[in-house]
Order: C-alpha cells, then structure tokens, then sequence
C-alpha cells in the first residue's frame, strides 16, 4: 500500500518538535493563530508554516472566527494520530520487557546487598 505524500504524512508531522508543542496547546482547546505564535520564539510566518504542515496531514482544522471573520482559529483533529499510536503500541512488548530485566537487575543487585 503506497503511504501519502510527505506532507500529508502524521508521521512526518509530529516529528517536528515544534508542531508536537502545537498539538499540545491544541489539547485544551480552539486557539486563534496570534495566540499560538506568541507561544513560540520563532515569527508568526514560521508558526503558520508549521500549521500548513498540520493542516496538509489532517491534524488540525482552520476555521474563520472574530468579528470580522479574519482570525483564524485552530482545532486539534486527532484522528490521524491513531496510525502513529498503532505504530507505537507495537513497541509496548519491547518496553515492558526491557522495564522487567531491569527490575530483576535491581532486585538481583538489592538481594547481594542485603547478603553481604
């Protein structure tokens, strides 16, 4: 199954750092893209490319709000991130086994402590 273009892509989205940081202000709700930029230390321009790429991958929604309908407002659309958490959940196993020797390790090292 050939995968999206790059920029549609929500793996290539939230590689970025930046657009990761935007996604979670996004999480408690709607925000004009003035507020959003003055999150950041980077130009408004640079903001609004980052949500381009958000936008492009489905990730964010833009509407028209304000009085006079120039504001535009952002809304976090998760959906596509249920690839991006499938991908990662297959990585849970590796975790929990990695996390489970390293309690044995520690318990082993604990029990020669206590032993010495």
């Amino acid at each position: 199954m050939p995968r999206p273009a790059a920029h549609a892509d929500a793996f290539l989205a939230v590689a970025d750092p930046t657009r990761r940081a935007i996604l979670d202000r996004l999480r408690a709700g709607d925000l004009p893209v003035a507020q959003l930029a003055a999150s950041f230390d980077m130009t408004r321009p640079a903001v609004s490319r980052h949500l381009r790429v958000l936008r492009q991958a489905r990730l964010v929604r833009e509407r028209r709000g304000g009085g006079d309908g120039r504001q535009r407002i952002y809304q976090l659309t998760p959906g596509p991130l249920r690839d991006v958490a499938r991908w990662a959940e297959q990585y849970e196993a590796f975790w929990q086994d990695g996390l489970a020797r390293l309690k044995r390790h520690v318990e082993r090292g604990a029990r020669r402590g206590r032993e010495e």
